[in-house]
């Protein structure tokens, strides 16, 4: 098995454990990142037992400088998505 994995190798993976077809599975998957990426938007938590907490985070309004002209410049404030990792998850990558 590769170190890596992406959406496509997740499907594959999930296929193969649950007996569901490759097009179910993808479904599946689609679906979960879909309300993910909706209850993040609405500013929710999303919280997967034993492996993490997805959450959105505030960015304050901060003051950069372009590095080409050395002007300074205004960068708005802005929400990002943020992980924190399950103390099990932590565990296990040790």
């Amino acid at each position: 098995m590769s170190k890596d994995l992406n959406k496509k190798a997740l499907v594959d993976l999930v296929a193969e454990e649950t007996g569901l077809t490759k097009k179910a599975a993808g479904e599946a998957v689609d679906c979960v990142f879909e309300e993910m990426k909706k209850t993040l938007a609405k500013g929710g938590t999303v919280d997967v037992y034993g492996f993490g907490k997805f959450e959105v985070k505030k960015r304050s309004a901060r003051e950069g400088i372009n590095p080409i002209t050395k002007e300074k410049i205004k960068i708005a404030a802005t929400k990002v998505p943020a992980f924190k990792a399950s103390k099990a998850l932590k565990e296990a990558v040790k």
